[in-house]
């Protein structure tokens, strides 16, 4: 299975932010925190070199919460400051400004020594797409200043959010990098809604995701499907009968079968599961 996706106007949307960067203190970096690691352009940290980082593990109410703590030490030794959220909920948010200051004090006490009074840090807000960006920033502001959707490609173009007199947000659009090395990061995020779903072959990607799961989380597919083959393909077939996917004729209907489980996946509906672990990464 071989995913790659790398629209045009990423190029254009990368041009722009290596021109803003110039203007900001401080890189807030959204990831999954189902897929920290997989979930991070590479590029952001060429682009963001000298800059202040906080990384915030989105989503990571969906997550297994012992990996989330894993991958918050993880990125904290990496010199970034962590924070768990989850945007749709508002969970973590009243956290951040704090934090924000924290990561921005060098840059305040210059600002001071300089006569330069509250300023407000100016914070670019980066990740890749459907990661929840501008989820974060209309519940962190409180109001509609993004343009959000479910799918990857909302955002366009960049816009600066003036929260409050200490904070400015600049709004960035998802951007991938264009070639994923380990095509299983390019798997993972496909499962996560990342990729988009119209150049995905689905059966092979719930296959992917039941491998994962029959490995790292038995249980899961026992327990609401009542699963119990060791082979993908069979498995996927089982979900079918399962929840009654069928085709005419009465013939499985393995493209709907995989769908659902996709979306049993990305809802939540599975429970608590992380793809990726520090120690594997």
């Amino acid at each position: 299975m071989n995913i790659q996706w790398y629209p045009g106007h990423m190029t254009k949307a990368k041009r722009a932010m290596k021109e803003d960067i110039k203007l900001i203190d401080l890189i807030i970096e959204l990831v999954d925190a189902r897929v920290p690691l997989s979930s991070r352009n590479p590029d952001i940290d060429d682009l963001g070199a000298g800059k202040a980082r906080l990384v915030l593990l989105n989503k990571s109410d969906l997550a297994d919460e012992r990996c989330n703590n894993a991958w918050a030490s993880y990125f904290e030794e990496k010199g970034c400051h962590v924070v768990k959220v989850n945007s749709k909920s508002g969970a973590g948010l009243k956290s951040i400004n704090g934090v924000v200051l924290e990561a921005c004090k060098e840059k305040i006490e210059r600002d001071r020594r300089r006569g330069i009074l509250n300023r407000p840090v100016r914070a670019m807000v980066v990740g890749i797409p459907n990661v929840g960006k501008s989820t974060f920033i209309n519940s962190f502001a409180g109001k509609a200043c993004a343009k959000t959707g479910n799918k990857p490609g909302v955002t366009k173009g960049n816009q600066w959010i003036r929260l409050n007199k200490s904070l400015e947000l600049l709004d960035t659009p998802g951007i991938l990098w264009p070639r994923f090395e380990d095509q299983q990061v390019g798997i993972r995020l496909a499962l996560i809604g990342s990729i988009n779903d119209e150049i995905l072959n689905k059966e092979e990607l719930a296959m992917e995701l039941i491998r994962f799961l029959k490995n790292s989380y038995p249980q899961v597919l026992s327990e609401r499907y009542a699963l119990s083959a060791e082979d993908p393909l069979e498995g996927l077939m089982q979900i079918a009968r399962a929840r009654a996917c069928l085709a005419r004729g009465g013939e499985l209907d393995l493209n709907r079968a995989s769908n659902l489980l996709i979306e049993d996946f990305r809802s939540g509906k599975l429970g608590r599961l992380t793809l990726e672990t520090p120690k594997q990464s």
